[in-house]
């Protein structure tokens, strides 16, 4: 089985309102795509044929992978977490002690990553090098292009 997918209960809610979707109007559709071009003569030579068998194929796959995510789910409140240390769901402030740059990170779960939003993944290479760290504390993150050292200037939600 796979490990948990920590999420938070609106990204939760999210995800099963997609699958409902997928499994009550993307499903048919594909469906009714392959009967259509079923219609339209011999298999062997019928590329619409092909094209909606693949589509549905891919569907598939999207539904058996959201199905697997929803079914590992942990979901996780933000009332509830401990802003001592680096965590799921806190918002860090953390300062590039090459670059002396600072940014500010919520630790959230791969579902929820979106660094534009400034939200980055806990198993993402930063993510990992922060987790439970406290204010002061040093982080070598093992990135890439090498060893980046930040510095947890704040913790809060």
């Amino acid at each position: 089985m796979s490990a948990a997918n920590y999420v938070t209960k609106e990204t939760f809610e999210r995800m099963q309102v997609e699958l409902q979707h997928m499994r009550g109007v993307e499903r048919p559709a594909a469906s009714a795509a392959i009967a259509e071009a079923r219609e339209k003569g011999d298999l062997k030579e019928n590329a619409e044929y092909d094209a909606a068998k693949e589509a549905q194929g891919l569907l598939e796959a999207r539904i058996k992978e959201m199905e697997s995510t929803i079914a590992t789910a942990k979901i996780i409140d933000a009332s509830n977490v401990d802003t001592s240390k680096v965590s799921l769901l806190t918002k860090v402030k953390i300062t590039n002690m090459a670059t002396k740059k600072t940014v500010e990170y919520t630790i959230v779960g791969e579902k929820e990553a979106d660094l534009k939003l400034g939200k980055i993944s806990a198993s993402s290479p930063i993510g990992k090098g922060l987790l439970g760290k406290h204010v002061g504390d040093i982080a070598e993150v093992h990135a890439p292009n090498g060893v980046l050292k930040f510095k947890v200037e704040n913790i809060s939600i």
